[in-house]
């Protein structure tokens, strides 16, 4: 039992924190109270709501819980849904429902906001600006507006005070986070505190528009050559760390265009529509390590000419170049039904646990291929499988990064907005032959010269260091001062356990030539150092028996 004012986190937020508190257990979710010292906030809690939540799954509670606790529950529930490897599937699949409908601020506050951060009011910007945003999600609400060369624009707007709420939500989670480690010895292998780390960091990001701005002109920059696709363009004038202004696409929603008939024409259009969305999203992967990290429907637009036209570009993802290649190789594994190799990726992917048992992950690694290497790739069931994926890597307690659990999630969410443009759509159709695309990227001019060059770049870092490397070493030789250290690590209680028995072994083979020879002073014409000898060396291997038994194993740590 430990005090819940030791985690500065929450001693610093404690009002808040008793409310966050409240609602949980209102939820039926303050479990991990418990072990916990609550004597500053008891008077505070409330009982489960009854009849209303009993019918409830845990996962609907823990989503009902997050709406009601606000802008920041609601983000850290959407990054969740992103980690089923943490959550699980069930948990993940809910937390996806999470909406970030909010209250939008007064036309008086929306004001106060451009003028603080653009240095003059709206109609300094903006030839025409209209009060009444067109939506208000958590962090910010959006206005249309018209600049002075007559271009039709949106504006964001951060909501106001948002960003010392978000601040003060974040410290809780830190908090909670740290609680759950100390109080959960389960949790701690899925690390809560760096895991709270990481969303924290995300959602300050979202929180500097300015962060956005640049992933447009990025994303942007990347397609400037491909026709399908269109990212907003953005006003730098007008855009600030709370304000963004960028271009407004006007096109026709995913969900209106599902709604329409679908006639033969109409069924051919979706489904090359849904074809380039979905390899516009394979490029931003495995060709730009940079990708839109939420593409659900209401962020995609088609756009006159049957382009797409992607919004909200605040969440992203970087991949490096190692964790692309064991993405590629795992892709490449499934197309192919290796398992072993399979096996190997997840592996390489993620954290793996002290004492894994390889065999068994293998096996189900095995399991997993045979299930989905039969399938039909116009019936694969992409979310299925990934889901799948995710419970088996959590099954076995391997950790996957922040970054491969959101690419995961976009491919299921990619693969759902694709469905809604194309019902009999299958990802998987046009992942495939990626595998080719991927193979022939590899072994291409521009690869393989691009390989020679980092090669030659680290043998040239050698040969420069090399020589003078050398002759340090040769100078302290010759003078003397040449140290070789060797540091066994987790030898000790081996070389102990050893150097005891060589010590038993020759005090008891001592003392048995002791009584051989009958070697006085004898007692009942038997040594008695002889006979003391043995007798101690059976204590000293008795002793060192059980410190073996105990570590179970010979090599162990005493």
């Amino acid at each position: 039992m430990f005090s819940l004012a030791t985690i500065p986190h929450l001693a610093r937020n404690a009002r808040r924190f008793t409310e966050i508190a409240g609602v949980l257990a209102k939820y039926g979710l303050a479990e991990f109270l418990a072990a916990t010292d609550t004597s500053f906030f008891r008077g505070t809690l409330k009982g489960p709501a009854g009849a209303t939540l009993s019918g409830l799954t845990r996962e609907a509670r823990l989503r009902l819980a997050m709406t009601e606790l606000g802008a920041t529950a609601v983000k850290i529930g959407q990054i969740l849904s992103t980690r089923p490897d943490l959550v699980g599937p069930e948990t993940a699949a809910e937390l996806a429902k999470l909406r970030e409908d909010t209250a939008p601020d007064a036309p008086e506050v929306v004001r106060a906001t451009i003028e603080a951060e653009l240095g003059a009011p709206p109609e300094a910007h903006f030839s025409a600006f209209e009060e009444t945003p067109v939506a208000s999600a958590s962090i910010g609400q959006v206005h249309r507006a018209i600049l002075a060369d007559g271009s039709r624009v949106v504006v964001k707007v951060q909501h106001a005070g948002i960003e010392e709420d978000v601040r003060a939500d974040l410290d809780i989670a830190m908090g909670l986070a740290e609680l759950a480690e100390r109080g959960i010895v389960e949790l701690r292998l899925y690390q809560p505190l760096a895991v709270a780390a990481e969303m924290r960091r995300t959602i300050l990001r979202e929180l500097d528009f300015t962060r956005e701005e640049r992933n447009l002109r990025h994303f942007a920059a990347n397609f400037s050559g491909d026709a399908r696709v269109v990212f907003p363009r953005t006003f730098p004038g007008q855009s600030a760390r709370r304000v963004l202004t960028m271009e407004e696409l006007d096109g026709e929603s995913v969900a209106a265009l599902a709604a329409a008939p679908a006639t033969p024409e109409e069924s051919a259009r979706r489904t090359r529509l849904a074809k380039n969305a979905a390899d516009i999203f394979l490029e931003m992967i495995f060709r730009d390590n940079f990708f839109h990290a939420d593409p659900h429907p209401g962020n995609l637009l088609i756009l006159p000419g049957d382009r797409l036209g992607l919004l909200d570009c605040g969440m992203v993802g970087r991949i490096d170049e190692r964790t692309r290649r064991a993405l590629e190789d795992a892709l490449l594994a499934v197309a192919s039904g290796d398992a072993e190799a399979l096996t190997e990726q997840v592996m390489r992917l993620g954290r793996v646990p002290p004492g894994l048992d390889r065999q068994a992950l293998a096996a189900d690694v095995e399991e997993f291929v045979a299930d989905y290497a039969g399938q039909s790739v116009g019936a694969f069931d992409l979310s299925g499988a990934l889901g799948d994926m995710a419970a088996l890597v959590r099954r076995h307690g391997i950790l996957l990064p922040p970054t491969v659990a959101h690419l995961l999630k976009v491919f299921v969410v990619l693969e759902g907005a694709s469905r809604q443009l194309h019902p009999g759509f299958s990802l998987i159709e046009v992942l495939t032959p990626y595998a080719a695309k991927i193979l022939a990227r590899r072994f291409s001019p521009g690869e393989v010269f691009s390989k020679l060059r980092r090669g030659a770049r680290d043998w040239n870092a050698l040969f420069e260091t090399l020589p003078r490397d050398a002759a340090e070493i040769l100078r302290r030789a010759r003078d003397g001062r040449l140290d070789v250290r060797l540091d066994h690590k987790g030898l000790d209680g081996t070389v102990n356990r050893l150097v005891y028995g060589i010590v038993t072994a020759a005090l008891f083979l001592g003392s048995c030539m002791l009584l051989a020879s009958r070697v006085p002073p004898r007692v009942f014409d038997v040594s008695l150092f002889g006979a003391l000898g043995c007798l101690w060396a059976i204590v000293l291997g008795l002793r060192l028996l059980r410190a073996i038994r105990r570590s179970g194993e010979l090599g162990g740590r005493s």
